[in-house]
């Protein structure tokens, strides 16, 4: 009949839950420079957020964990501490303008986010703050 689906068109189903495991990310206690961000997670999969105490939001520079925050239940905002590893930096030239790179770990959904965009590295710069919170476009990772 026309206008009639096979199977094979059918849309794939979507899940909202999925199978990875709390990431064990950790970050090196050797630094040099520092940064911090107030950041505000949303991850709109079915209108809602829903934040848990062992949901995790990570800053990378390159494959470097360099901060690691749990949610304020209350608040739902994470307070990201981000450093910057010494690895043979010497100054503020070295560490400033890399790119940060956030990943977030969804407890309920276990799934994992990305940001959809990096932002630069700053030495003792702010981003965000509770009033006006930062607020990073985040994609699931396949």
């Amino acid at each position: 009949a026309a206008g009639c689906k096979n199977d094979k068109d059918k849309e794939p189903e979507t899940t909202l839950t999925g199978n990875v495991s709390r990431p064990t990310w950790a970050v090196s206690t050797d630094y040099d420079y520092t940064s911090s961000m107030t950041a505000v997670v949303k991850v709109e999969i079915v209108n809602d957020q829903i934040v848990n105490e062992n949901d995790l939001l990570a800053a990378f520079i390159g494959d470097n964990c360099v901060g690691i925050a749990s949610p304020n239940i209350q608040t739902g905002l994470f307070f990201l501490y981000i450093t910057a590893p010494n690895d043979q930096m010497v100054n503020d030239q070295m560490v400033n303008g890399k790119m940060v790179n956030l990943k977030y770990y969804s407890a309920h959904y276990k799934k994992l986010y990305e940001a959809a965009d990096t932002f630069p590295f700053n030495n003792d710069t702010h981003l965000g703050t509770i009033a006006d919170p930062f607020v990073p476009a985040l994609v699931e990772v396949k």
